[in-house]
């Protein structure tokens, strides 16, 4: 069960990585616009988070830490918010507002940050 577990926290990186990687591409490409990848790599990580957050294949007594769960749905759920009303706004024909898309970038590695360092 601890390897199954691993397998989805394996997972759960490469939708981070593809969502992170896939806003660096265009921040520093020098369009600034959201793409659908990011979509499928927030879903990919958000999926495969909620099933970490399930208290399965946990060694001998350890236990979930549901305020940093909870404080990493809720930017989740920003990090959605703002790329789904980015998209919104392009499919428009208008521009993304800088902040918005800069946000984005700042609220994801905000997001990998405290997986990492929160303990």
């Amino acid at each position: 069960m601890e390897t199954l577990r691993h397998i989805v926290l394996f997972i759960h990186l490469i939708g981070f990585a593809t969502l992170f990687g896939a806003w660096a591409a265009q921040a520093f490409g020098g369009k600034r616009q959201f793409g659908k990848i990011m979509e499928y790599g927030l879903l990919i990580a958000g999926v495969a988070g909620l099933a970490l957050a399930a208290p399965w294949g946990l060694p001998e007594g350890a236990e979930m830490n549901y305020v940093k769960i909870g404080t990493k749905l809720v930017i989740l759920i920003a990090i959605g918010g703002l790329v789904g009303a980015g998209l919104s706004r392009q499919k428009r024909g208008a521009a993304v507002p800088p902040a918005l898309f800069w946000l984005v970038g700042i609220l994801t590695a905000t997001n990998a940050a405290i997986a990492v360092l929160w303990r």
